[in-house]
Parts: C-alpha cells; sequence; structure tokens
C-alpha cells in the first residue's frame, strides 16, 4: 500500500552522451510470450510507503516482475526478481546478451557479472532456465579475464574504488563455484583465484572501515559497491569475508541515512552524473532507499542493489531506519571524514615499490599525482594499458612520459600541471550536511579548491523530491567528465554554516596540458518546474517547496537559460570569479514565504574582491572568501580533520575502533577488526 502523499515520476527530457551501443545490452531478440510490454512507472514515497521490510520487498519485486526489462547492462537484475517468484517468462536472450557483454570484454563486464554470478547461486536448478543457458553462463565464468596482470588486451576499468570489489567479489565467488576447474585466462584453478581475490577483498573492506569512501556518498557507485557486498554475505563460505561484508553495508546504509532527505541521496558526492545530479528519481540508489528505507521510487533506471538485497540474506538495523526516517524538530549536523592524504601513503601501509599498493592508490585514481606518476606508469607497462582505451590520453604522450620517466623527471612535470592534471584525484574529505524536517543542505568542505574538477560533486540543496540546487563551473559544453553539469573545468572553495552556504569560484585563464579552461562562466540548477514558487529580488532568486525555502544569490548576477532543456532551470553568471550564496529556511524556522523573502532581500551583504560579508538573518555574521577562514560571528569554523563520524547518533574517531550508533532504544556496535555486528532488533 502507498501513501497519498506521493509524487509522479517525471518524465525527463535530458540528453543522453553515450552512444547507442555504451553500456547496453545488444542481440537479446524478441522477448517470450506474455513478456510485460510496457513500463509501468512507480510513484515516489517522501515518507515510508510501508511500515515493515518485508511488504516493501514484495512491493520492489511485483514492481520488477510487472516491467520490461531495461537494455541497459543492468536490465537482466529484473530477470532475477522473476526468477525469484517463480513466474515467467523469463527473458533468456537478454540474459544472453549479458553473458555476451561480459564475453566482449567491455568495461562494465564486472556489474554485468554481479548479476550471472547470483543467478548461478541461486538460480542455476530454476525450471525458468534453458540448461544451455545455465552451461553458457558457466564457462562465461571460466573464461572472463579477472585481474589486469591475466593475458589479453581489454578496455575494461579494474582499478577504481567500486570496480575493485567488483572484481575482487566476482573472481572468489566464480573460483568458490569451480574450486577444481582451471580457468582459461589464467590458467589458475578456482581455489588459487579465491586466494588472490581474498586478500584484495579483506583489505578493501578494513580501508573501507577505517576510511570510508574514496568515491564518497557517490549516488551511483554505492549502488555497485552494495551488490558486490551482498553477493560475498550471501554466498561467501569464508565466514571472516562474509561477516566484514555486512558491517561494511551496515556503514554503506548508514551514510545514506544520515545524507538523505525524503528518498533522495542529496548529499556532496565523491563521484555523480548530470543526470542523477539534475533528476533524483532516477539516481542509481534510490531503488535501493525505497526498499531498506520506504522513501524513495522504484525507478529501474540504473539500479541492481534493490533486487540484490530483496533477493539475499541482509537485514537492515533498526536503528538505521529510524535515522533515515528521523524527523527531528531541531537541525541535525553530521560531519565526517573520508579518504586519505596521499603524503600520508605510508600510515595506510601503501608502499609505492609494491604494484598492489600502487593499484590500491588508483582507488583514488591518482594516475598522475606526483607521489605517484612513476609508480604507475610501471604498471601501464605491465598491465599494457598504453592499448586500453580509458588511457588513450596517456598513450597519445608516451614518448614524452616515457621520456621523462627515464629522466627521473615525471614527479617535476606533474607537480608543475598538478592543478590541472589530477582533476581525477579524490583525497581526503571533510563532509558538512545539515538536515531538518524541510529540507537538507551538504558540502564539501574546502575541497580542493581550484583544482580541476572530474565527477565530484561539492554541494547541493534538496528541498524534496526534485526540488535541488546546486552550482558548477562547467569545463565544456559537452557533458563528459569535466563536462556540462557532470564535472568541473574548477573546483571552488565552499564551506557550510548549518543553512547557509558560501561558494566561491577562481578560474584561471592560463591554459593546461589535459584540460584547457574555456568557459568562463559558473551556473546553478535552480529548475522552476520542480519548486512550487520561484520569485526574484535585490539580486536573489528565492524557491520554496511545501513549507521548505531557498535563497541564491551570485555577486556577478545572474541570468535564466532561455533555450534548450535546461531552460528555466538553468542560472548563468557570467564571469571567471564569482561568489555565491546560498541558505534554506522553512515556515517553522523563517515564518511565512513572504517575510523569508523580505529577511533575505534586506540582509546586508557585502563583497571585496574574493570575500564576503553576510549577515545570515539565521546566523549572523559569515564571512568568507577565496583565502583565509570561516568565521561565524567573528569564531573560526573548523573545515578539515573531521572524525569518522560526528552526529547526534554516533561519534568515532579517524580511523575507529569500533563504530557505536544509537537512536533512541535502538543500538548497532561495529568492530571490524574482530569482526562484531551487535544489533539491538532489525528492521
Amino acid at each position: 500500500m502507498t501513501t497519498d502523499n506521493r509524487e509522479p515520476v517525471f518524465q525527463h527530457d535530458f540528453i543522453e552522451t553515450t552512444s547507442a551501443t555504451d553500456y547496453v545490452l545488444t542481440g537479446y531478440g524478441r522477448p517470450p510470450r506474455g513478456y510485460p510490454s510496457c513500463e509501468r512507472p512507480d510513484r515516489y514515497a517522501p515518507r515510508p510507503f510501508a511500515p515493515n521490510y518485508e511488504a516493501r520487498r514484495k512491493a520492489l519485486l511485483s514492481h520488477s516482475v510487472g516491467n520490461p526489462a531495461r537494455t541497459t547492462m543492468k536490465g537482466h537484475f529484473r530477470e532475477l526478481a522473476r526468477l525469484a517468484v517463480g513466474r515467467g517468462p523469463v527473458h533468456a536472450g537478454l540474459i544472453g546478451a549479458a553473458l555476451t557483454y561480459i564475453d566482449e570484454r567491455r568495461d562494465c563486464s564486472d556489474f554485468v557479472m554481479l548479476g550471472i554470478v547470483r543467478m548461478l547461486y541461486r538460480f542455476r536448478e530454476s525450471r525458468l532456465l534453458d540448461r544451455k543457458l545455465v552451461a553458457r553462463a558457466e564457462r562465461t565464468l571460466l573464461s572472463f579475464k579477472y585481474w589486469p596482470d591475466e593475458p589479453g588486451i581489454d578496455s575494461m576499468c579494474t582499478w577504481t574504488e567500486n570496480h575493485q570489489i567488483m572484481f575482487a567479489a566476482n573472481e572468489y565467488l566464480a573460483g568458490q563455484l569451480f574450486p577444481d576447474r582451471a580457468f582459461e585466462g589464467s590458467g589458475l584453478t578456482g581455489v588459487e583465484h579465491m586466494e588472490r581475490a581474498r586478500k584484495r577483498i579483506l583489505r578493501w573492506m578494513e580501508m573501507r572501515f577505517r576510511t570510508g569512501f574514496s568515491e564518497w556518498l557517490s549516488n551511483v557507485y554505492y549502488d555497485e559497491d552494495i551488490t558486490a557486498l551482498a553477493n560475498l554475505a550471501d554466498f561467501c563460505r569464508d565466514e571472516i569475508i562474509a561477516r566484514r561484508a555486512v558491517i561494511i553495508l551496515d556503514l554503506m546504509f548508514l551514510d545514506m541515512a544520515l545524507n538523505s532527505h525524503q528518498g533522495v541521496f542529496g548529499s556532496t558526492h565523491g563521484r555523480s552524473y548530470a543526470k542523477e545530479k539534475r533528476f533524483p528519481f532516477i539516481e542509481s540508489t534510490t531503488d535501493t532507499s525505497k526498499l531498506l528505507f520506504g522513501t524513495g521510487v522504484f525507478a529501474g533506471e540504473d539500479n541492481m542493489s534493490a533486487v540484490t538485497l530483496a533477493l539475499g540474506g541482509y537485514r537492515l538495523p533498526r536503528v538505521i531506519y529510524e535515522i533515515a526516517n528521523g524527523r527531528a524538530r531541531g537541525g541535525i549536523e553530521n560531519r565526517q571524514r573520508m579518504g586519505i592524504r596521499l603524503a600520508e601513503a605510508y600510515r595506510w601501509g601503501l608502499d609505492l615499490s609494491d604494484p598492489a599498493c600502487v593499484m590500491e592508490t588508483l582507488s583514488l585514481e591518482a594516475y598522475t599525482h606526483p607521489r605517484t606518476i612513476t609508480a604507475v606508469m610501471r604498471l601501464f607497462d605491465t598491465f599494457r594499458w598504453w592499448e586500453n582505451a580509458f588511457f588513450a590520453p596517456f598513450a597519445s604522450k608516451r614518448r614524452f612520459l616515457t621520456a621523462a620517466r627515464q629522466l627521473g623527471l615525471l614527479p617535476l612535470v606533474a607537480r608543475l600541471f598538478e592543478k590541472d592534471i589530477t582533476r581525477n584525484t579524490r583525497e581526503e574529505v571533510n563532509i558538512y550536511t545539515y538536515k531538518t524536517r524541510e529540507y537538507m543542505l551538504s558540502c564539501a568542505q574546502d575541497y580542493r579548491p581550484g583544482y580541476g574538477g572530474d565527477q565530484q560533486h561539492i554541494w547541493q540543496a534538496s528541498l524534496g523530491g526534485e526540488a535541488v540546487c546546486f552550482t558548477t563551473h562547467p569545463g565544456k559544453y559537452e557533458d563528459g567528465s569535466t563536462g556540462y553539469w557532470t564535472g568541473s573545468g574548477r573546483l571552488p572553495r565552499a564551506a557550510q554554516v548549518k543553512n547557509v552556504l558560501v561558494c566561491v569560484y577562481n578560474v584561471p585563464r592560463r591554459p593546461g596540458i589535459y584540460h584547457t579552461d574555456r568557459l568562463f562562466f559558473t551556473h546553478a540548477w535552480l529548475p522552476r518546474d520542480r519548486f512550487d514558487e520561484v520569485r526574484e529580488r535585490g539580486g536573489w532568486v528565492f524557491a520554496r517547496k511545501g513549507e521548505a525555502y531557498l535563497a541564491l544569490h551570485s555577486r556577478n548576477g545572474y541570468r535564466w537559460q532561455g533555450e534548450g532543456p535546461d531552460a528555466g532551470r538553468e542560472i548563468i553568471a557570467d564571469g571567471a570569479q564569482n561568489i555565491w550564496l546560498c541558505e534554506l529556511g522553512s515556515r517553522r524556522e523563517s515564518g511565512s514565504f513572504d517575510r523569508f523573502v523580505d529577511v533575505m532581500a534586506n540582509s546586508a551583504l557585502a563583497f571585496k574582491g574574493m570575500k564576503v560579508r553576510f549577515e545570515s538573518p539565521s546566523r549572523g555574521l559569515i564571512e568568507f572568501g577565496w583565502k583565509g577562514r570561516l568565521r561565524n560571528d567573528g569564531k573560526t569554523v573548523g573545515l578539515a580533520d573531521y572524525p569518522r563520524y560526528d552526529n547526534p547518533y554516533c561519534r568515532a574517531e579517524f580511523p575507529p575502533g569500533e563504530i557505536v550508533v544509537r537512536h533512541g532504544t535502538h543500538t548497532l556496535r561495529l568492530d571490524y577488526r574482530r569482526g562484531v555486528r551487535e544489533v539491538s532488533g532489525f528492521v
């Protein structure tokens, strides 16, 4: 049963930037007779739509079975739902297309394989699966390339944080399924694959417990990580791995609970993309949020973890559910630190003369960091990455890189162009999220200002549903990783005090060697059609969604985009240097919307160069700029060295010994080293 306070899933008119054959399943043929023929969209639930997990699980499976699978690379996960409920028909052609995708070793084959692994462990004997299809799936697992040191040239990405756990989980579980068989690519037996993958799995999980995620709070890649960990928790016979996989799952769902608002994972993100940022109803974690917390939407757009969890044995601790759906009257502050500093690599046991450790630094995407570039280039030789399509920019400069390496000049070159060429790198981040009943504001505090950006999402305001707001400096008009909404030409210096945020941009005009800044404006996403009311007054843009209010100001003035799909949704501010301010309020805090507009429009605001003094009606004097400290009423506000967690429910040092979470009478205690998970109760 669904509540009355729902909103429809909107039709989205964004422009896809991938080609017709990128990351999709092809050659799947016609669906079988009786297969669902049209998509029946789910509805968004801002509050829990069902009181218990079993009801939500049944709702997800019913929705999945009642809809055709998408042809995206995650589409075959809906076929797992059909297998689970035992109601056909199953689209065998789509599963065959998934196997072809893996056999061709296309990028993200590891995503696709997670579903095939679960299919073989759970549904190998299902009457709905043809024996020939099962045999083909087994051959696919036995012939796959599970790590870049195995024979063959390909263009799979194996090194980022999410890929590392997926490749390792797939390798371990494939080895466990065929312990005595020799795998075609490596020549290793299944047992040998298990031994090799086990080290990587345990190291990955240990670092996630101690330091969190370099792809912090990703509304894209948490979906992949959750699916890999759920497979390990459900099928791995090594109790040490299985128990710790559940511990990391708990922490990921705690992250989502702390940094979501009404089913929208609307926080700062280490990695996100244009459509997920702008249209939260299709972000990759919204299905999982609705399953676990009851809020969100079963979008089926790009999600695999929801079906995986619904078919598995993971149980959500009640304390996390209560945090996700808490409706405290006052604002809740959450501080988190995630990631590591490469200058402290030794602290985390990273020896850059060890290829395994160098591979680990690539989970931070530290390809060209001055401390790692020489060691990474050695991996290019070892793993034949010069022929990997992801590294085409390196291959085009191979002669120069080889000569500089032989002369020992690579670190110097990297240092000279560091702010341009390390735009992918995600080192330590200090996260601040402030949440009330009506809204949420989240920021990566003072994160790498002036560096080039890739897929980092620095700040966001969430007022409910798809009423969101954020700013970026677009690197180019095309929407690739440094593009119009996904990435950043240059990252800002942003900082937040509760419901007030200041975001300072300072875009250099000198050319880079990887990406040259050529767009000298910044812009905000503020979709008028997703808010109930938008007004403009005194250089401010005001927006209301329900009883939540937003005020946005650009030092340089602004203009609305008048053409294309972003018309009435994009606000453009010309100039290479600019300061944006955002303050949130609500009827409960600020009175009527009229009063909020009046008070904000008349607030004292002064700019001096790259600094601002703002008399916030709710927070007092805020002082911040491109340089210097953040001050609130004359007191310095700390922007660095946060604990692992610091909020009303949990405080854990960085790195933690154990993590204890409390909400009312509910508790959760996690000790990774000893494999302890103590839960007062489950949902």
